[in-house]
Formats: structure tokens, sequence, C-alpha cells
């Protein structure tokens, strides 16, 4: 237990950090000011802020994102998932993640932010961490190309989701819940299309080598053969 405490000290400083700028981001952006701002009303000791984010800003940006993320993990163990439908559970889980992110203007600025080319790579790898997220916590088995097109489906419908949300002022967002259960009614559709033609007896003699190829692709694993790691 003792080994964990530089690691929770950490985080409950991040948090602090973070809390510190919520405060600014909306008059001075994810931006050095912001940062600055941060230490100053967080009381940190400067050295240890930026060891903790070594691009400022951006930094916390990430770590918004990834505070947002878990909460809504938190909540989605927490709901009742058993006599709902697989798309019930996907369009709960997102919309769990846009309340999850209670500051509309700060999901506002980071996805400013994360449009530059800079930046790009950070918000592309947040998306696709929050559906992967989403899709681990509703028990995805899949090992194929299945595990990479479900997170990069759904990282289309989470994008333009939180798009419209972003742009939304309808009474509790119910606008954005709309739109999202109509971007997952579209997948779905592609999907009984899609299945449809795998069952086509006249297609699948030319469906079958690109379907043999398709499960020669495998989901990522963690390497166990790094130095420093025991068998």
């Amino acid at each position: 237990m003792a080994a964990q405490t530089p690691s929770i000290e950490r985080d409950q400083a991040l948090t602090t950090l973070l809390e510190a700028a919520l405060m600014h981001v909306a008059f001075d952006g994810w931006s050095a000011a912001t940062f600055q701002a941060a230490i100053r009303d967080s009381g940190l000791d400067p050295a240890l802020s930026h060891a903790l984010c070594p691009r400022g800003a951006v930094d916390l940006a990430v770590a918004y994102h990834k505070a947002g993320d878990a909460l809504m993990l938190q909540q989605l163990a927490a709901a009742d998932l058993a006599e709902m439908r697989f798309r019930d559970r996907i369009a709960l889980a997102v919309r769990l993640r846009l309340d999850a992110a209670d500051d509309k203007e700060a999901v506002r600025r980071g996805t400013t932010l994360f449009t530059l080319p800079q930046y790009a790579g950070d918000g592309a790898r947040l998306i696709w961490g929050t559906c992967d997220a989403i899709w681990t916590a509703l028990g995805d088995q899949s090992e194929d190309a299945n595990w990479y097109s479900k997170r990069a489906t759904l990282a289309g419908v989470y994008s333009s989701t939180v798009l419209f949300w972003l742009g939304d002022d309808s009474l509790d967002h119910q606008a954005t819940y709309e739109f999202l259960d109509r971007r997952i009614e579209n997948v779905m559709g592609f999907e009984k299309v899609k299945a449809q033609l795998q069952a086509n007896p006249v297609l699948k003699p030319f469906l079958a080598g690109p379907n043999w190829l398709m499960q020669q692709i495998r989901k990522p694993h963690a390497r166990d053969d790094m130095p420093g790691q025991s068998r």
C-alpha cells in the first residue's frame, strides 16, 4: 500500500490543478495563461505542476477528458443493464459520457485545441480511448477485425454527437439524445445490410478471401516480453 502513496498523491495534485484550471478555461482556453493561473490558484509547487503536466494546459485538457471517461465508467457500472437492448446500452454509455462533461465550455475549448495539427493525434487517441472504454465495459469479446470496426464506428457516432451537443440548447439536451438515437439506428441498419450480404449464397464465394483476411487481424495485446517484466 505504501508503494501506491506517491501515485495517489500525484493523482490528487493533478485533480487539484485541474479544478483550479477549469475556472479559467472559459476565458483563456486550454492555454499557458490558464496553466499559470491554475498553479497560482491551486497553491501547488510550480516544479510539481510542470512535472505533472510537461505540456502545460494541453496535458490538463487530456486529464479532463480522461476524468470524464472515469466518471462515465463508474456510473455505467452502477446502472442496471440487464433488461436493455445492446443498442440502448451503447446509447446510455454515450449519454453518461456527455453528462460527465459538466462544463460544456471546457469541452468546446478542448475540441478546438485538439483540432490543431500538433494535437490532433492526442484528440484521436482520446476519442478512441473513450470508445474502447465503453465497449470493454459492455463486455465486448471481439478478438479480430471487429474489435477495431466496433470502436471506429462508435468513434464516429460519439464525435458527431459531441459536436451536436455543443450547439444544443434544447431542454435537458433532448435534441442531442434524439440525434444520438438516429445515428445508432443508422449504424444498426448498416450492420443489418452487411449481415444480409454475408449470408447471400451468391456473394459468399467472392467474400471468402476478404473474410479470411479480416479474420487474421487481431486486437492489440499488452507486451509481456519487455525488460523488467516477469513472466
